[in-house]
């Protein structure tokens, strides 16, 4: 992740107050790494090798906790420019509905967890599912409704396909 070794510096910091009678005791390695990256001080930057003119400039140093996967599954479907939407609309231009199945969405965010590179891992894992699928549905003119589903995320499968002389799919997230 980003800062990598500033938790240690920080961790250094706050055992070093906890010396003498009475003191509350812990552990090395006690603390969590979001609770560390939440106590850091503008000399921990320093010392994590940070030029003074920059820390200067930060007057308040925030630490963000780690997305979950119901998180990344809501950045990937609620915003008004989401990701799904973005490539739902790209395959309408073909007269294409594009679905997503709930665990599809969950497929999708739990990958991106791993990576562990926030909202911005969900881009890169969606275009590596749909990239040959982008390329494929535009020469075949009749399909008219595809379902991405959770094993066509993980590599063992296709998305169902519809056709022109075929009934729809079942409603999915997504659509």
């Amino acid at each position: 992740g980003a800062f990598v070794g500033l938790d240690s510096i920080i961790e250094r910091r706050l055992n070093q107050k906890r010396m003498g009678f009475g003191a509350d005791v812990q552990i090395r390695g006690q603390h969590q790494i979001g609770d560390l990256f939440s106590k850091v001080e503008p000399e921990d930057l320093l010392q994590y090798g940070l030029i003074p003119e920059i820390i200067g400039r930060l007057p308040i140093v925030a630490a963000l906790d780690q997305l979950d996967e119901p998180a990344l599954v809501r950045i990937l479907t609620e915003p008004k420019n989401a990701l799904i939407k973005q490539y739902q609309k790209l395959l309408s231009l073909d007269k294409v509905k594009l679905k997503f199945a709930d665990g599809a969405l969950l497929a999708i965010a739990k990958k991106a967890h791993l990576q562990k590179t926030g909202a911005r891992g969900l881009r890169a894992v969606l275009e590596s599912v749909m990239l040959d699928l982008m390329y494929e549905l535009p020469s075949q003119a009749e399909v008219k409704e595809v379902l991405v589903t959770e094993e066509f995320i993980h590599g063992k499968g296709e998305p169902i396909k519809v056709f022109e002389h075929q009934k729809g799919i079942k409603p999915a997230v997504g659509s």
